[in-house]
């Protein structure tokens, strides 16, 4: 059997720390290189500096390590992007070019790319966005990720290159602080909780969002990966969802663990970004092509939050 050589772009990022324990217990620490802009927090494993954007870095790296997958998830994030629109654009989509091209190129055998909710906007029904609908998305974040299931469409059916994507709802977990994004809320409430200190949120109390827990994210993820070829039948990205609420439920399930937990709501840009993004999602086709299912509901993925952040903070160490 091929020993697989794992490259991860952006692994500092919220799922890439995460995502980088599960490949080396799966495949074995010395099979998975961490690269990014700065250094992994608490990686023990081989880190390279590389921005994305570097494509002799990228190849040259690929060469060295005998690459046989990428999971590329280098990128900037929703509200984040709102602020350099441009600039998110080079990052995102030129960066997605150098490693599809580099995969091609090179004879990398798998690539994984990371698609989100941010792209649905118009056009759809908001209450439960299916597969296969029009991608208008609202913001720049959106608009990069539906260029970039595109271009791994194109790079499967016109180069046999073997990308697969997930469109990632908003994704929760203890591991690190939150990234950038709109979904945030829901990490960092969990911070508040944790310490018992009040929280505002920067989304209406209503604002209905799809959402997972990482763990589920993480073996959705892997579970893709790896699907026998002939499994994948959706060569844009897969809808993915675990469970949906709303800023005022989430704080009603962290109630039931802390009951004095208060929360006011101050609705700030990312207010209008949630609102153009589908309160639920069908995942359907993941489903029945690799059989993903999700194991945590709200109540469950409360619990262990607050299991592990109250952890981190009895033991003295930091959560920010």
């Amino acid at each position: 059997m091929q020993k697989e050589k794992i490259i991860v772009t952006g692994a500092g990022g919220q799922i890439g720390q995460v995502l980088l324990q599960e490949l080396s217990n799966r495949y074995g620490m010395d099979a998975v290189i961490a690269t990014d802009i700065r250094p992994v927090p608490n990686w023990g494993g081989r880190f390279v500096t590389l921005n994305v954007l570097d494509r002799i870095g990228l190849e040259n790296l690929v060469e060295e390590q005998g690459t046989t997958q990428i999971y590329h998830l280098a990128a900037i994030l929703s509200a984040s992007g709102e602020k350099d629109p441009l600039m998110t654009w080079q990052v995102n989509m030129d960066g997605l070019l150098n490693i599809l091209d580099t995969a091609r190129t090179r004879g990398i055998d798998r690539v994984f790319y990371p698609s989100s909710i941010a792209v649905f906007g118009a056009g759809i029904d908001l209450q439960q966005a299916g597969q296969d609908v029009p991608l208008i998305p609202a913001t720049v974040y959106g608009i990069t990720k539906a260029a970039g299931e595109n271009w791994g469409y194109y790079y499967y059916h016109r180069y046999g290159l073997d990308v697969r994507s997930l469109r990632y709802p908003g994704i929760i977990g203890y591991q690190s602080p939150p990234g950038g994004g709109t979904t945030d809320y829901a990490v960092d409430i969990f911070h508040y909780a944790a310490r018992r200190e009040p929280y505002t949120c920067f989304l209406a109390a209503d604002s209905r969002l799809p959402m997972i827990y990482m763990d589920d994210a993480i073996r959705a993820t892997l579970d893709l990966m790896a699907a026998p070829k002939e499994q994948i039948r959706v060569r844009t990205s897969y809808n993915l969802s675990g469970m949906d609420f709303d800023p005022q439920e989430l704080a009603a399930a962290i109630q039931e663990f802390v009951p004095d937990f208060k929360v006011r709501y101050e609705p700030d840009f990312r207010q209008a970004i949630a609102a153009s993004w589908p309160q639920r999602i069908d995942d359907t086709n993941a489903r029945q092509d690799w059989g993903w299912a999700p194991a945590y509901s709200l109540r469950s993925m409360t619990k262990d939050m607050l299991d592990h952040l109250g952890s981190t903070i009895s033991s003295g160490q930091p959560i920010h």
